[in-house]
Parts: C-alpha cells; sequence; structure tokens
C-alpha cells in the first residue's frame, strides 16, 4: 500500500520518517507532482548532511525532469543557502531537511522563485494530492522532452552575496565559539565567517561540532532546547570568547549566548537586529510575532520603525513581510527574516548581524542585549489537553467583560493587562497541545500569572 502523504505533509513543508514514510518514490513522485503544479520549469535541489539526503534529492530531480523541468543539483546546502540560490537565480528550490528532528526523519522544504514559500495555502496540498495520485497508479506527468540535470557548487557565491550584507571586516577582534551541531552550521560557518573560501575576517573562531554528520552523535541539532546549550555555554566560558553562536540542523536558526554563557532572547535578538536595519531604513516596518517580547514592538516604534504583529510561523510573517516592504522579522524560535535576503529566514546574516553589533563597541553582549530587556518571559510552556479549543474558550470566558484587560484571537487568545503583563494561548498545527507563554515585569508576578494560568489549562 502506498505511503500517506497527509500523514507527513505538514503545513509548511514535508517531515517523516525515512523507509517507512520517506522514500525515493515518494520524492520522485514529490518532483514531478511539484512541477505539473507550479509550473516551474526551472529548479534547485540541495540537501543537508542526513544519509538519505542525496538520494532523496536525485529521485525529486527525476521526477521533475520527467516532467520537463530543468533542474541544477546543488548538493550539500543549507536551507537558507537553498533560498539564496532560489533568489538570485531566480528558479524553483526543494531543500531536503529535517532541520533539528532526530536522524530517523527528513523532510522536504519548497519554495518558489524569489524564495516565496510554498506551503498548504500555497500549492503544497496540490502537490500532496497530486503526487499521492501518482503514487496510487495515476501516470506521472511526462513532458515530450525530459528536462536536463547539471550539478553546481554555489557556497562561494552564497558567502560571496552574505558579506556583501553586513561587513565585517573593520570591527575589533572577536572571540567567538560555534556550535553547528553537527548540522550544515559547520559547512557554511567556515565559508562565510572563515578564510576557507574568502579573505579572513577579524574573528578567531572556535568549532564545536562541525564534522556533518546527520546521526548527531554530541547532541540533538536543537538549540531551541536549552540542554543543546550546555555544551556551548561551557565552551564559552573555558576559552574566554566573546560570544557563542548555534545553529539548528540546517542553519536556518541561530542562537546566541553572551560571554557568560547566557542566552540572549530572541526577542532581544529581533529587537537588535531591527534598531540596526531602521538605522539604514529609517520608517521601514519590522514584522514580529505575536509572542515575541513587547519590549520588541515598543522599541521598534521608539527607533523610528512601525512594528507589525504578525501569527507564528515564517508562512505568516513572509506573507506580510512582502505585503508591506518590511525591512525585517523576528521570531520567538530564532528565525529571522530580511528584506535584502528575499523576505527569506537566514540564521548566517543574523549571526553576522549580533557580530557586527558586538564588535562596533568595547562593550560585553551582555551590555548591548540588556537594552532591549524590559520585561520577564516564561518561555513556551506546553500541555498536552484533550480539547485545545474548549480550553482556549474556557480562559476566554474567564476573562471577558473585564475592563482592565484586552483580548484578541490573532492565534489562539492574547490577554493584555492595563500594568504591561499579557500571556498568549494557542494550540499546536500539529499535535493536541496548547502552548502558553507568559509576560510580566519582574520573575515573582510572571510566576504568579503563569501558575494561574496553568491550573485551568491542565484542570
Amino acid at each position: 500500500m502506498a505511503p500517506q502523504l497527509s500523514e507527513f505533509v505538514k503545513a509548511y513543508d514535508v517531515r517523516g520518517l525515512v523507509g517507512s514514510q520517506l522514500t525515493t518514490e515518494v520524492m520522485e513522485a514529490i518532483g514531478a507532482a511539484a512541477v505539473a503544479v507550479t509550473g516551474e520549469l526551472k529548479w534547485a535541489v540541495g540537501h543537508d548532511m542526513r544519509d538519505s539526503g542525496p538520494d532523496f534529492a536525485a529521485a525529486f530531480a527525476r521526477g521533475a525532469t520527467r516532467a520537463g523541468a530543468d533542474v541544477v543539483e546543488a548538493g550539500l546546502c543549507s536551507t537558507d543557502m537553498l533560498y539564496f540560490i532560489a533568489g538570485q537565480r531566480s528558479v524553483a528550490g526543494a531543500m531536503f531537511t529535517a532541520s533539528h528532528n532526530p536522524a530517523e526523519y527528513n523532510g522536504l522544504k519548497m519554495c518558489l522563485p524569489a524564495a516565496r514559500p510554498i506551503g498548504l495555502d500555497t500549492g503544497l496540498a496540490d502537490i500532496r494530492d497530486k503526487a499521492q495520485a501518482i503514487l496510487d497508479g495515476e501516470p506521472a506527468p511526462e513532458a515530450p522532452k525530459p528536462g536536463t540535470v547539471t550539478s553546481e557548487d554555489f557556497l562561494a557565491a552564497y558567502a560571496d552575496y552574505m558579506r556583501g550584507l553586513v561587513d565585517l571586516s573593520g570591527i575589533r577582534p572577536l572571540k567567538i565559539v560555534v556550535d553547528a551541531g553537527n548540522g550544515m552550521g559547520g559547512h557554511t560557518v567556515p565559508a562565510v565567517l572563515g578564510d576557507q573560501l574568502l579573505a579572513a575576517l577579524p574573528l578567531e573562531i572556535d568549532p564545536l561540532y562541525f564534522e556533518l554528520d546527520g546521526t548527531f552523535p554530541n547532541h540533538p541539532a536543537d538549540p531551541l532546547e536549552p540542554s543543546n546549550l550546555v555544551d556551548l555555554q561551557a565552551r564559552v566560558k573555558e576559552v574566554g570568547a566573546d560570544l557563542g553562536l548555534a545553529f539548528d540542523g540546517d542553519a536556518d536558526r541561530c542562537f546566541v549566548v553572551d560571554a557568560d554563557g547566557n542566552p540572549v532572547t530572541p526577542s532581544a535578538i529581533t529587537a537588535l537586529i531591527a534598531t540596526r536595519e531602521l538605522a539604514k531604513d529609517p520608517g521601514s516596518a519590522v514584522c514580529h510575532n505575536l509572542i515575541c517580547s513587547k519590549a520588541v514592538p515598543e522599541i521598534i516604534a521608539e527607533r523610528g520603525g512601525r512594528p507589525l504583529r504578525t501569527r507564528v510561523g515564517h508562512s505568516f510573517v513572509k506573507a506580510a513581510m512582502a505585503e508591506q516592504n518590511a525591512v525585517f522579522g523576528g521570531e520567538h524560535s530564532g528565525h529571522y527574516y530580511f528584506r535584502n535576503f528575499w523576505f527569506a529566514d537566514t540564521g548566517m546574516l543574523a549571526a553576522m548581524h549580533v557580530l557586527a553589533a558586538a564588535g562596533e563597541t568595547d562593550r560585553p553582549l551582555s551590555d548591548l542585549a540588556e537594552e532591549f530587556v524590559r520585561y520577564t518571559p516564561s518561555g513556551e510552556i506546553n500541555t498536552k489537553v484533550t480539547d485545545p479549543h474548549g480550553k482556549i474558550d474556557e480562559i476566554a470566558e474567564q476573562f471577558a467583560g473585564q475592563n482592565d484587560v484586552g483580548t484578541d484571537l490573532l492565534d489562539g487568545i492574547t490577554v493584555s493587562f492595563k500594568d504591561g503583563s499579557w500571556f498568549n494561548l494557542r494550540p499546536s498545527n500539529t499535535e493536541p497541545l496548547l502552548r502558553l507563554n507568559v509576560e510580566h515585569r519582574d520573575q515573582a508576578s510572571m510566576e504568579r500569572l503563569r501558575d494561574d494560568l496553568l491550573r485551568i489549562v491542565r484542570n
């Protein structure tokens, strides 16, 4: 029986178990379907360091070329490197990665030319259904003349482009530890920040886990999980580094720790980068998702920008950025989006902004980051519930009619209080989970509000 694609085609990408769900037959069908549905006849295909990546990329190319498309195989790529190719060459893109998922997984992210995302609402559902029909026996699309497959290495072009966006050549010397988590940061960091392909920058890089290994022998490549930052934090303090950077498996997200090993929140990084971008482009819009710190829109407005609040998720941020021509966008999850990067997310460019900010002053990063921290966050707390929407309704009813609060339903429910505190409770798109984020001016007040809400959610 053919795999059922509806089980592992998600809102924005494909993510499943290799062998039982993801096979070369599935990827060949998706390649053919992607060409048939989008009508795009030029594609770039890349993959991360997982063992199944090369075979899946080749299978996608077979299906796509049989349907009449020309395919350039880019080989090893970070996801943002694939976006670069799609933007620079004006081709559609297919990136084989499961990001931070464990070794037994792989996946596929696709985009249109100029790195425009393909999600369920923008073609992925039709691609899924067409590929399912092919797997169930419908003849695959076959052009009178099949397309061609060529290979090209884009690493040098990507590195050169990134260097042109943020000039690090004049910063003070910095010592940094970079934890690539055995992911694609081990491929791109030496090219962009090191001297592998371009002139050396005033950076001394102490590499952690740069060996590409899709089994993740040291720790999962998910720096959003605090336990996966422990090695980086220890190494930063051990060698006396100025800061540390951690990339996820496909290197489209970046996390930062200061010289004391303390994590710098993605909200603070969002505010920092927004400040830098607004200095170059005053008055521009800057996007932030609704669970970023309240400090983010405050600082954007103070620096002369227009804060734009979005739902959580890259498709919502990218759509809002394109609509408003926003200069930058940030999410709590460590995704950072740039107008001069086709509104796409790139961990590398965010890291370069942090390095530039740190290198333009003698102050430690902890001092810089403190300027952008005004409230105490709870972090995201997940709770399994049988009826997520019923619980949200219960919370909404509890706060309905209160004069000192404001509520909105942009993404789950957000309740804002006159003292500046707020919380958001929203359902997961894929699991029976509720995700709670709380923010208050001090730790004790945040904990009281958090615990009161969790009692309701978990009863």
